[in-house]
């Protein structure tokens, strides 16, 4: 197509739009897709995004540099949030009195650099219409039931700012090192969809 410029939303709706009528066409599944994506980006993995939760837990000094400026502190560890186009990496903070959630609702702009490779439900329309409009619900379909007193904030990535969520700490994980620690983290954790 020589002489036409596609901009990263209208590819990744276009893709989006390919895997989907594979996937209602019974050609291909989700999970098959995920399959061939995994062994396509073997460095990417959730790994990274646990080991960036698991430094805040510990230092309260990187927690606070991560939460000014998810994109610098994350370098401190050999990390990036970045593809092939800079990105700002923003972390939110999951408190007693909000839960944070993270979407695209235009396609699925993700840091796979830390998550790993987007799970096929969250480049869902079915996740990226609702979980907007009604996130409880949404939740309650992972199996996440927040009290009513807990705030829900839903976060919007683009293709210039990815968003990741630093779970709470679990209870009674005090003696535990960095690396134990992030064992316990959860790619759906650093989305919203589960807490520790």
């Amino acid at each position: 197509m020589t002489g036409t410029t596609h901009s990263d939303a209208l590819i990744s709706r276009r893709v989006r739009r390919l895997e989907t009528l594979l996937e209602e066409r019974g050609i291909v599944t989700g999970a098959a897709v995920d399959e061939a994506i995994d062994a396509f980006l073997t460095g990417a993995s959730a790994a990274g995004g646990a080991r960036v939760v698991a430094r805040a837990w510990t230092d309260p000094g990187f927690r606070e540099r991560l939460l000014a400026d998810g994109t610098e502190a994350v370098t401190e560890l050999g990390l990036s949030a970045g593809g092939v186009q800079p990105q700002r990496l923003r972390v939110v903070e999951n408190t007693a009195g909000t839960h944070n959630i993270v979407v695209c609702t235009l396609c699925s702009c993700y840091p796979v650099r830390l998550l790993g490779p987007s799970p096929s439900w969250y480049k869902s329309e079915a996740y990226r219409s609702r979980v907007v409009r009604e996130p409880r619900a949404v939740l309650a379909e992972f199996g996440l039931v927040l009290p009513p007193d807990v705030a829900v904030t839903v976060w919007d990535s683009t293709s210039e700012t990815r968003y990741m969520v630093l779970p709470r700490r679990p209870a009674g994980t005090e003696h535990l090192d960095e690396p134990a620690l992030a064992s316990l983290v959860t790619r759906n954790a650093l989305i919203g969809t589960a807490a520790l």
